[in-house]
């Protein structure tokens, strides 16, 4: 009898996995980021340690650059598809800019971005994005609704919470969605979105 969970293709077996990788990003089969964070976090490390090795004597303005140009965006590649919530994936990220962050300034404190708020920011933009009717982003943009209820604070622009775009999408958590809903009218007023984003 013939194990279900695997497939063939000719008299080849089809191996069964947990977790695949699509464009960079590493999607587990129960949407736990677990692997793609230990998978960013380590090439990160690699980047970081590459950064100090050239610039043990270089002041804090270089070394800074040196991050955001070669840690930074392996830290962000495709932040506004995944977003970790669980507390100690979010601190093993935060912990390479630390690092970073000690080696720049000699000292933990620093006005850089978190890396938490530079993740909202990605996904507010995608939301954005959606709304706004962008090619890439169409399919997404064309599910959003409008909400059917009034709230004390409102824009024209907010989105139904439980909106379902696909069971794989960011976009479906509530939590991305109210982060748009809340952010102020004016600010909202000012993107140039179409009329006619909402069906």
């Amino acid at each position: 009898m013939k194990d279900p969970l695997n497939c063939t293709l000719g008299d080849q077996l089809i191996p069964e996995s947990s977790n695949s990788e699509y464009l960079g990003i590493i999607l587990d089969s129960d949407l736990n980021w677990a692997d793609n964070v230990k998978y960013t976090v380590k090439k990160a490390w690699n980047a970081r340690h590459f950064i100090m090795r050239i610039l043990k004597k270089g002041n804090s303005s270089n070394i800074r650059l040196a991050y955001t140009t070669l840690v930074l965006p392996i830290l962000e590649y495709g932040a506004a598809c995944w977003d970790p919530y669980r507390v100690g994936q979010i601190h093993a990220l935060d912990r390479v800019q630390k690092k970073a962050t000690k080696f720049a300034h000699h000292t933990n404190k620093s006005n850089w971005e978190t890396l938490s708020q530079r993740r909202k920011i990605s996904c507010i933009c995608a939301v954005f994005k959606a709304y706004s009717g962008e090619r890439a982003w169409k399919a997404i943009g064309d599910r959003l609704q409008r909400p059917n209820y009034l709230s004390r604070v409102y824009h024209e622009r907010k989105i139904r919470k439980r909106t379902y775009i696909g069971k794989y999408s960011f976009l479906s958590t509530s939590r991305i969605i109210r982060l748009w809903n809340r952010l102020p009218a004016e600010i909202l007023g000012n993107f140039p979105c179409k009329p006619n984003a909402f069906r």
